[in-house]
């Protein structure tokens, strides 16, 4: 095999593919990325045997061929040569010759025989999603998968697609994330994609990204966005019956601008920390929402003013888990409703349903 080709290209790609190579194997080709020739062009792949990611940059080829190369090393060498164009050749004993300018790298490669080929997909009518809206429901929702439920539909998020409308659905114990958008696809799919490929895919989509393309097999899925392609397997596992946490009822709803929510918040959070945590105590009454808190470091009180209707209420919540929905909104004003200091606190657009939002409360005691 032997190429040349841009070193940018080539070093934006390899960075990109990277994220798929695993750290640390008892399958040496796992740590590499491979390298093959294609119709003109090179194609990169990394693939961890859960998540593999894929793409193709032009280049000038002299011999066709494959090789697969350790991903650190690689990576790092890209990185350092010194001219705008790279030659990289491979000969028949995987000696891979890297040359830019007047630097020169000889390394070991691996036979491309030992690199695991990709799962592959047969099922034909592929979703097509706006590039921006996806990248926004993705952000919107990841922060509610679960990192250490034993549960694994909870280690990343369920889309449901039905009636030309998408949801992506996310869920750890104590909150909830729902996101909504109409779409241009008539059928009908559920699918649970693991919250690592979801992070990968929002990586990869960006400003000029017009559409992403999901192709939805039986136990995997393709994202196709831009040059790139992300496989993932899906998790088999019943996802929680999120409806049923949704409340019907509230007996207090708040109107609250967003920014000053997220600033009371914050101040009230300089007293706590991993070591002192302690809820936040939410007292709304007289058009007014007060929030207090009490640690070892000391004392905070804090109050803005809100459009309220419906009962007054002392609830308690993580401050955490409230400035996640908060900073998730995405809007300037957010709608909030409570069903006394037990229920879950929902929050939701001030217009519109594109998003609903639970975060669980916390049991508050008696002293103040």
């Amino acid at each position: 095999m032997k190429f040349s080709c841009s070193k940018q290209k080539l070093n934006e790609a390899v960075l990109n593919v990277q994220r798929a190579v695993s750290a640390k194997s008892t399958m040496p080709a796992l740590e590499g990325i491979l390298i093959r020739t294609n119709n003109g062009r090179i194609v990169l792949t990394g693939y961890d045997l859960e998540i593999g990611i894929t793409t193709s940059i032009d280049a000038i080829i002299y011999a066709e061929g494959a090789v697969v190369v350790g991903a650190k090393l690689f990576s790092d060498i890209i990185r350092r040569m010194p001219e705008d164009h790279i030659n990289i050749e491979a000969d028949e004993k995987l000696t891979i010759y890297i040359t830019s300018g007047k630097s020169d790298y000889k390394i070991i490669g691996i036979p491309d025989k030992e690199f695991p080929e990709l799962p592959t997909i047969s099922a034909s009518d592929p979703i097509t999603v706006n590039g921006e809206l996806l990248r926004s429901m993705i952000s919107q929702t990841i922060y509610a998968i679960s990192d250490k439920d034993i549960k694994p539909a909870h280690k990343g998020s369920l889309f449901e697609i039905e009636n030309k409308t998408m949801k992506i659905i996310s869920v750890d114990g104590y909150r909830l994330a729902i996101r909504k958008e109409n779409i241009e696809y008539d059928g009908e799919k559920k699918f649970i994609v693991p919250g690592k490929s979801l992070s990968e895919v929002q990586k990869l989509i960006n400003d000029s990204t017009e559409n992403v393309t999901i192709t939805v097999g039986s136990r995997h899925i393709i994202f196709r966005i831009d040059e790139y392609s992300i496989i993932t397997r899906l998790i088999e596992d019943e996802f929680m019956n999120y409806k049923a946490a949704i409340p019907n009822t509230h007996s207090t709803e708040l109107k609250v601008n967003t920014r000053k929510f997220i600033d009371t918040i914050d101040r009230m959070s300089l007293l706590l920390n991993e070591r002192m945590k302690s809820p936040i105590r939410c007292r709304i009454d007289n058009g007014a929402i007060k929030t207090s808190c009490n640690t070892p470091l000391g004392q905070a009180y804090d109050e803005f003013e809100a459009d309220i209707d419906g009962e007054d209420l002392e609830i308690g919540f993580d401050n955490k888990y409230m400035l996640d929905a908060l900073k998730n909104t995405d809007t300037d004003e957010v709608k909030i409703h409570m069903n006394g200091p037990l229920s879950p606190i929902v929050l939701m657009p001030s217009e519109g349903e594109s998003f609903i939002f639970l975060v669980l409360p916390v049991r508050l005691r008696n002293d103040k």
